[in-house]
């Protein structure tokens, strides 16, 4: 017999750390779901550390990442619904692909391999990263405008600035060239995922109108590469920035992704 799910993880994307989930975490666990929000491996520590000494984030890569997540799925005893953001999506799509959780949601999500769609506020949101082939082996952070620019576009400064020193932190140099060199190069790569695959739980692709790191463009061209039967749509939210999980108006996109999660989970 098929039985609800209990459990909700949230996978936090680059830039930031589990603690950009902290209102989701008890949003949730006050609907009486036992949530956990998993930290990439080294990224244990607090956003203070992470920025003191980057060193974990120059080390870590995406099939550490995978491992460590499938570790926190497998551990559970009944498929959980996957919530991701940003390069959390991509983590998301690539444990549904593997068979993990009931459902999945991609929010703001960046794109897996053979989405090329490039749109220009990206390439200006991901220009400080990019810039320099030496960052392939750097933790490279944002500065202030660098992040109101690429997260909170919409948000009030002084919003936007409190929100940097709570929840900024490099990204690793190395993820964003592979990442964005992925399509280029033969063979499949740390972010393939089988467009194909029948046995696939549903996934919902979140977009934010106004993202300018992961303009809808990149969800809805990744959606379209899903080929399979199984369940995949696509919702976007008018004058909505990329940092969704902190933005005015989070509650009811929270609760519109429990709902269809709840409703599709397999």
């Amino acid at each position: 017999m098929m039985s609800t799910p209990d459990t909700i993880v949230l996978i936090h994307g680059f830039w930031v750390t589990p603690r950009s989930w902290e209102q989701w975490v008890a949003h949730y666990e006050k609907r009486g779901y036992r949530v956990i929000a998993p930290a990439y491996p080294g990224f244990e520590v607090e956003v203070e550390s992470l920025n003191a000494d980057p060193t974990p984030v120059e080390q870590v890569t995406v099939p550490q990442i995978v491992e460590t997540l499938e570790n926190v799925v497998r551990s559970l005893d009944r498929p959980p619904i996957l919530i991701g953001h940003s390069a959390g999506g991509v983590f998301v799509q690539l444990l549904l692909d593997r068979g993990h959780g009931a459902a999945g949601v991609a929010i703001n999500s960046a794109p897996t391999e053979g989405v090329a769609v490039l749109p220009l506020t990206q390439i200006k949101a991901a220009f400080p990263v990019l810039k320099n082939p030496a960052n392939r082996h750097r933790a490279v952070g944002l500065n202030f405008e660098q992040w109101h620019y690429a997260f909170t576009n919409t948000f009030e400064e002084a919003e936007s600035r409190r929100l940097y020193e709570r929840y900024a932190v490099p990204a690793s140099g190395s993820i964003f060239f592979d990442s964005a060199l992925a399509t280029l190069r033969p063979g499949h790569q740390s972010t393939y995922v089988d467009y194909h695959n029948d046995d696939r739980a549903p996934l919902l692709f979140v977009s934010g109108e106004l993202d300018h790191l992961m303009p809808p463009k990149v969800q809805q061209s990744n959606a379209k590469h899903y080929r399979s039967k199984t369940v995949t749509e696509i919702k976007e939210y008018a004058g909505r920035p990329h940092l969704l999980p902190a933005a005015p108006g989070w509650e009811e996109i929270a609760d519109d992704v429990l709902e269809w999660a709840v409703r599709n989970a397999r």
